[in-house]
């Protein structure tokens, strides 16, 4: 049976041979914490085991799907501080998705690390190229194993209901026992193989679908190729090439091959559609590269990045290349490194007057040439905060100019007009540094070239924001503007990004170079917005603008990004390592346009000759508001919050609009008792929205409790304009933003003119 072989398209090899018999590794989380640990990859080719050799039974367990990407040899902070002990072709770290940290380990001969990291590379890639059929079938082989306790391959009535409730599903007994007993076949009183898989859809059957398969559905057994094209104009709203795109939905997802030959589509086949990223909320055209890349930087929000080397707090926190790491990976764009003076010459990179760990700055230069262009081929800004010396900015330069080579831009593109930043096609695969810059009228004065002259070389604001009950010695960093002398070689590697001060939006309508950047602290920015909205927005259809959290945020809490964006800021810097709405909202902003990083501002920011003011929007000539209906009918295999036992979810379902002021709201359905399961809800929402273009909608699925606050469930953020309208799947992901299959809401969406 499917649901009980594993990962059914692997095939089985001497990496996969080698990884189940088992090895002994070290597992290393710094130079002095070296444990040797055994690992072994289990039958079912998806969970890898491991247990301490001294601790008893002390074992843990991992599952492949968690699992991003394997590097080989020195290529993480804590393999690289032991590499004078062992060599590199006997190390190789696991880099596991989200924000949980990675596994380093050191395997007892070359061989056998080879052998691990093939393995493990082989499993990942077999499991990204799963279907949805069989990514659900593995999913129910993972309860199977998980509820069949003492490993016979056979489940007992008791262990059914012990499954139920780790399902998330509390389930009448006599119900549970009258599925159980049509399931069991052979009459053994357990479940085994094909009999387990006819219990779980009998769980599962989507009553649901199935009505709205039968309104369509002439017989109730099929819909006819006429039908499903019906389906296609009344249910998903779809107007044009529907017979065509129905022929294809049945190619593609129908299983029964009688069908397919009738030209029709079965139950099975309709679900499959509905399920898939197809039949997804989000349309994939729109994730696919669909927008102009050709204009202006100015005129795209740009993924980014503040402390991009912290993983943790600003006081105490670790700083990491990972962070660099995690962050290009993802899609930004713009990362940020604080430069300091280091020993032997060396510059280094911290938080600087806290506690925070030190990296050194060569470190994530090399890192920024390894991995700026994984994710997307389109620039990456190198934000720099300087603090070093003279003698040390011409180390940092000598870095940038010697490891980066033709990727750090160190000239303005020939042949383009000197009117605009150039574009992100221009742009493709250089790395910008952003940072204070000689004037070249100083710089030439009366025909003499200094070695460096007074600048400020600090790029962000003098001083934070305090108030009585923060005034610790310890916890805030204040910034101080020094003036200081600023390397030549450092200076002339900055040519599109010259950090200079904000002046205000006349002085800059004036004086305002298009190549300036500014950057403003959060409150700044909002003080900005309030009382010069229009002219903010008129400001960044010109020139770049950074907005950062203010220095009150030492947990490295998030400000909410849409305010920025909504004036048209195209780098806002989060704090990437911190989970939550902030981070929700910006992933879900740059999750269109192949999560490129850069998104194109709607056409009313992006022209010099309109004024669009984000809190007025029906001054806008095109103004027509929306009315956007979501109708939230069931909920899918949703995860449990509450490790207690017995603990099942009361789940609701809460949608948010964020974007111009007045489309923020927040609508929630009931809540519906003990069932994180199959909940049915039919719960209708409605929405007003006036500016689209600006608009993003956030699902959250909470656990009501009546007593204390929610525990959040799942999420999913997309932009407005990138939803598509009829019945469609979500496919909830965890506060990490990373997925949980099969976790998914079942909704009905309609947008039309607001009458």
């Amino acid at each position: 049976m499917a649901a009980t072989q594993g990962f059914i398209h692997v095939q089985v090899d001497p990496d996969l041979q080698s990884m189940q018999v088992g090895s002994v590794m070290r597992k290393v989380k710094s130079r002095t914490w070296k444990k040797q640990r055994y690992f072994r990859l289990q039958d079912d080719c998806t969970t890898i085991w491991y247990k301490s050799k001294k601790a008893g039974n002390a074992q843990s367990t991992f599952s492949i799907g968690d699992v991003e990407a394997v590097r080989e040899g020195h290529q993480s902070e804590v393999l690289l501080s032991i590499a004078d002990e062992f060599p590199p072709d006997r190390c190789f770290t696991l880099v596991f998705r989200g924000r949980q940290g990675n596994l380093d380990l050191v395997a007892e001969s070359a061989e056998e690390a080879q052998s691990w990291v093939n393995g493990v590379r082989k499993l990942i890639s077999s499991l990204e190229n799963m279907g949805q059929r069989e990514k659900l079938d593995q999913w129910i082989w993972d309860w199977f194993k998980k509820a069949d306790k003492n490993g016979d391959g056979r489940m007992n009535f008791k262990e059914v209901r012990d499954l139920l409730k780790m399902m998330n599903v509390d389930m009448n007994e006599d119900h549970a026992l009258r599925l159980f007993t049509m399931a069991d076949k052979s009459e053994s009183g357990t479940l085994e193989d094909d009999e387990f898989v006819l219990f779980y859809k009998m769980l599962t059957q989507r009553e649901e679908v199935l009505k709205i398969f039968q309104d369509f559905s002439s017989d109730g057994q099929t819909l006819s190729l006429q039908e499903l094209e019906e389906f296609l104009q009344k249910a998903q709203l779809e107007q044009h090439n529907t017979h065509q795109h129905a022929m294809k939905l049945i190619e593609h997802y129908e299983p029964s091959e009688p069908a397919k030959l009738r030209q029709a589509m079965t139950i099975d086949g309709l679900l499959m559609y509905l399920s898939s990223s197809e039949g997804s909320i989000f349309n994939p055209a729109m994730q696919q590269l669909y927008q102009d890349m050709n204009q202006p930087l100015c005129h795209y929000f740009i993924s980014s990045s503040h402390n991009t080397y912290l993983l943790e707090d600003q006081l105490r926190g670790q700083s990491s290349v990972e962070g660099y790491i995690r962050a290009l990976k993802r899609g930004c764009r713009c990362v940020e490194v604080d430069c300091w003076d280091g020993p032997n010459g060396e510059p280094i990179v911290y938080h600087g007057h806290t506690f925070t760990s030190k990296i050194q700055f060569k470190d994530v230069v090399t890192v920024l040439g390894n991995y700026a262009f994984i994710a997307s081929e389109y620039p990456v800004i190198l934000s720099i905060e300087n603090h070093c010396s003279v003698d040390q900015q011409r180390v940092m330069a000598q870095h940038l100019t010697h490891i980066l080579g033709d990727k750090l831009l160190r000239n303005s593109l020939e042949g383009k007009r000197s009117a605009n930043v150039p574009s992100p096609e221009d742009l493709k695969g250089k790395i910008l540094l952003k940072g204070k810059k000689i004037d070249g009228i100083e710089e030439n004065l009366k025909g003499v070239v200094e070695d460096s002259l007074t600048a400020e070389v600090s790029d962000e604001e003098e001083t934070v924001e305090m108030d009585e009950e923060n005034r610790h010695k310890d916890c805030i960093r204040r910034k101080t503007k020094k003036s200081e002398r600023l390397s030549k070689e450092l200076s002339d590697c900055v040519v599109y990004c010259r950090s200079v001060h904000f002046r205000g939006f006349k002085p800059s309508r004036v004086q305002s170079k298009f190549y300036e950047v500014s950057s403003l602290t959060e409150s700044k920015a909002r003080k900005q917005m309030k009382e010069a909205g229009a002219e903010f927005v008129h400001h960044n259809t010109r020139h770049l603008t950074r907005v950062y959290p203010s220095g009150l945020r030492t947990d490295s809490s998030n400000f909410n990004p849409q305010d920025m964006w909504n004036a048209g800021c195209q780098i806002v810097a989060l704090n990437f390592q911190t989970a939550g709405v902030e981070m929700d909202l910006n992933d879900g902003l740059f999750s269109q346009n192949a999560r490129c990083g850069y998104v194109l501002k709607p056409a009313f920011m992006r022209n010099t000759d309109k004024r669009f003011d984000p809190e007025h929007p029906q001054i806008r000539e095109d103004y027509t508001p929306l009315a956007l209906t979501i109708k939230i009918i069931s909920g899918q295999q949703l995860p449990k919050v509450n490790l207690k036992e017995g603990s099942i979810v009361d789940p609701l379902v809460r949608v948010e609009i964020h974007g111009a002021p007045m489309d923020q709201a927040k609508q929630e359905t009931r809540y519906i008792e003990n069932n994180g399961f199959n909940p049915i809800w039919n719960d209708t929402l409605n929405f007003t929205i006036h500016v689209p273009e600006l608009a993003l909608v956030r699902f959250v699925v909470e656990d009501y409790d009546k007593t204390s606050k929610n525990d959040f469930v799942g999420q999913f953020t997309l932009p407005f304009s990138c939803i598509q309208q009829g019945y469609r799947h979500i496919h909830l992901l965890s506060k990490d933003g990373t997925s949980i299959p099969p976790s998914s809401l079942f909704v009905h969406i309609r947008i039309k003119e607001a009458i």
